[in-house]
This record gives structure tokens, sequence and C-alpha cells, in this order.
């Protein structure tokens, strides 16, 4: 009985308190090649009904591989539902690129070769402008054009070169070196095109789209009456400003604070980051940049000036740099250097302002069935003009036209439009504004966060 007890003692895992004899040894070596899935044949086990102990014992085991399938079963389960998760937000995702209206244009990089240049100017989405103002049986022709953002006449010209029906052209830039490259550039591409230089009118004007009734009064007067027949605003700064250093605008380039799109103008960001009060350093940071850490930056611009304060845009780059040592590396400081800039320039040029009154001033002077179109490359730009066009047409919200299907009215007939907004006053033609093509955006990283919107008038 004692070698019987040892033995189920030892099988339980639990030591005797008596020493074990010789025969009991022999049966401990004999227990540890016992398998639960066999049954025990040694002599006396079956008195001590050892046989119930170990059913026990397999039951335990049993039970315990069964709740390890279970949690393994869970794991699975879950790591199936988390599957199904990420592959639900994988379709959310995609969904939401889809939602997006990407241009499916061709991008024509002989437009750029023949209208701009790879070096220094790539017309933003040019393809798409083309089209929205292609010549329509159910449109008025393209009689009169406004450039109200000239620059280097990259649009201008394609859209010339395009239109020979156009007797009017008006070209506007504050920017004395892009007016001047504009002047040069259309100038040529009428020297080329006899038949074009006899039926055009071109007008260059070195002034402020602000300004653009009284530009067009000047022209003629009748313009105001009439109207004109396209309007085109290319928001962003062009490749020869940013590259210029002694601009100002440029991150990666050292140059003096400036960020004048108007030379003439008094205002520069030398002046806001030197000068201006503390908390209005802070409000152009958080509102124009909107940039997160806008109180970090606001204290360490206010005591650079305790040091002589900042006057390239090499010592503001290495303040930011110094700022944010953790931020991402290169990638990381240059995003907060940009929001930066872009917050800076946009004060000094009253960007914001300027640009929801011209909005209106651009409508005002539309022909009826004339189109107003505006390439954005900032959210606080793109949310301006979005509520500034749905504020022109004077919508209520009643009449919002979805998956517009051709032949429902004239304007559906064109496959550019895939959702419009009518109001009382126009139709905003582009529910979603129309992004660069992925081709486009591959070959141009610039014109990236582009985004067109158009308009017409009733």
């Amino acid at each position: 009985m004692a070698t019987t007890r040892n033995l189920f003692l030892l099988y339980l895992g639990r030591p005797s308190c008596s020493c074990l004899s010789s025969s009991s040894l022999s049966l401990s070596r004999a227990m540890s090649t016992f398998h639960f899935n066999s049954i025990p044949t040694y002599p006396g086990l079956a008195r001590c009904n050892t046989g119930k102990s170990f059913n026990s014992a397999r039951s335990i085991t049993h039970e315990k591989n069964k709740k390890e399938k279970k949690c393994s079963k869970k794991s699975d389960d879950s790591n199936k539902s988390k599957k199904r998760d990420d592959s639900g937000w994988s379709a959310v995702a995609e969904s939401f690129v889809k939602r997006r209206t990407r241009s499916d244009r061709e991008f024509m990089w002989e437009h750029v070769q023949r209208y701009g240049s790879s070096c220094t100017h790539i017309p933003v989405m040019l393809g798409d402008v083309l089209e929205v103002f292609a010549p329509h049986p159910h449109r008025p022709p393209l009689h009169s054009f406004v450039d109200c953002t000239v620059g280097a006449a990259g649009h201008s010209s394609a859209i010339i070169h395009a239109h020979s029906e156009m007797q009017l052209f008006v070209g506007l830039d504050v920017d004395p070196l892009a007016h001047e490259k504009a002047h040069t550039q259309i100038y040529a591409l009428l020297n080329e095109d006899c038949n074009l230089a006899s039926n055009l009118n071109v007008y260059t004007f070195l002034k402020n789209f602000k300004d653009i009734k009284s530009v067009l009064c000047d022209v003629d007067e009748k313009l105001l009456i009439h109207g004109v027949d396209g309007f085109l605003m290319d928001l962003g700064i062009s490749s020869m400003q940013v590259n210029n250093a002694e601009r100002g605008f440029g991150v990666l380039s050292d140059g003096p604070l400036d960020m004048r799109m108007n030379p003439q103008a008094s205002l520069k960001a030398e002046d806001i980051l030197n000068f201006w009060p503390e908390a209005e350093v802070g409000r152009i940071l958080r509102e124009y940049g909107e940039e997160s850490n806008w109180q970090r930056l606001q204290k360490k611009i206010v005591n650079a000036r305790l040091y002589g304060g900042l006057h390239s845009t090499g010592e503001l780059v290495d303040l930011i740099q110094k700022t944010f040592p953790a931020s991402g590396g290169r990638k990381g400081w240059i995003k907060t250097a940009t929001r930066v800039f872009q917050a800076l320039r946009i004060a000094v040029n009253n960007e914001l302002q300027t640009l929801e009154d011209a909005l209106y001033a651009c409508f005002d002077c539309l022909s009826s069935g004339g189109r107003l179109v505006v390439i954005s490359f900032h959210s606080l730009e793109d949310r301006i003009v979005k509520q500034t066009f749905l504020d022109i047409i004077d919508n209520k919200g009643e009449e919002i036209d979805g998956n517009t299907r051709k032949g429902k009215d004239d304007i559906a007939e064109e496959s550019w439009i895939k959702q419009k907004i009518k109001g009382r006053k126009g139709t905003i033609l582009t529910k979603r504004p129309i992004t660069p093509s992925e081709e486009e955006e591959r070959l141009n990283r610039r014109c990236r966060s582009a985004k067109l919107r158009v308009i017409q008038k009733v």
C-alpha cells in the first residue's frame, strides 16, 4: 500500500513524506513513461481505485486542452476580426480617395515645353483649365478673357492659342518680373501666329486683382456692362518666385525676410517678426499657418528680439529647427517651416481678404454664361473660394444636383462636370474641387495640393 501511495503521489506531483524503497523507485521509473492516453497495468493500482484518479487527471488535461483550443480559436477570431476591421478601414480609406474628384485629363508634357518651362514654371492643371473653357455649342464663344494672376503666362498662352475667336485678353500681376515675363511670352506667341494677332487686343497691367473693375473700366467701359466671358485665378506662387532667394519665399534658400508679392509695398515679413505685438504674431501663426505649436514659436520669435531679431529666412529656419529638434527629421521641420512661411506671406500680402473681395468683383464682371476658374493651394484659400461661391449664387440648399445625368441640361453634357450646385445667380460646376491627376502629381510635386473650382453665371 505504501508503494502504491508513493506512486500515486509521484503522479500527482506531490513528494511523499516517507522514503521510497527500491521497488517503489523501479515503479516510479516505469511511471515516468506513462502517457495519459494509455491505461496503467501496474499491480495493485486497481485495488487503490487509482483508475478514477487517472481518469480525473485525463479529464483535467482534456479540459485544459479544450480551453487552450478555445483561447486559440478566440485569438484566431480576434485576428480575423482585426483583419476585417483593417480591411474595413482600407475600404473607407479607398472610398475617401475615390471621393476626390481627380482629374482624368492626360498630363501633356508638350504643353509644359510649349507654354511653360520645366525649370522655372509649370502651368498647374493646364489641361483641366483648357477643358473648362473649351468651345461648346450651348455656351457663348470665349471672346474676352482675363487672367487675374498672369504670372509667366503659361495658362494664358495656351488659352489664347486654343481660342482663335478671342478678341480681348487682359492680364494682371502685382509682380513686376512676372508681368514683364508674361508680356514677352504673349507677344512672342502673337508674332508666331499672325491670325491671332490680327483679331486680338492684348492688355497687361501691373495691378492686383482686387482692382479688376477699375482695370476693366480703363480698357473699355462697356466691359462692365456686357461682361467678360472668362476669368482665371491661379493663386499659387510660381517656381520662379520660390527659387529666387532674394524674394524670401523659399524655405530652403537663405535670403531676406521679404515675402512681398508687390515689391513696392511697405510691409515685409521682417517687420512682423521683429516689431508686431506678440499676440498678433501668435494669431498669424495660428490662423494663417494653422500651426498647432504656435505658442512655442511665438515665444521663441519674441525672445529673438532680445538678441537683435530675425532678418533672414535662414535665421527663421534655424529658430524653427532648434524649437522642434525631434519633429521627424528634415521633413518634420520643413513642414513646420512651410506653415510659418505661408502664414507670414498671407499676412504680408493680406491675401485672404484680397481674395474674397476679388471673387465678388470678378463674378460681377462675368457675362451671362461666363465662367470663373480658381486654383487654390491651401485649405484657407479653398475654404474662402468654396464659401464665397455658395454665397454668390444665393443658394438656399433646396437645389443641389448630384451625380448629374447627361442630357438633363446643357451643362451636363460636359463630361468633366460630376456634381454641381445651382443657385439663383449662378451654378457651381464643381461641388467637389478637381485635383491634379496622379500622373501630374508625380511629374510636378508642387501641384499636389492644388484644387480647382468653377462657377458659371446665369
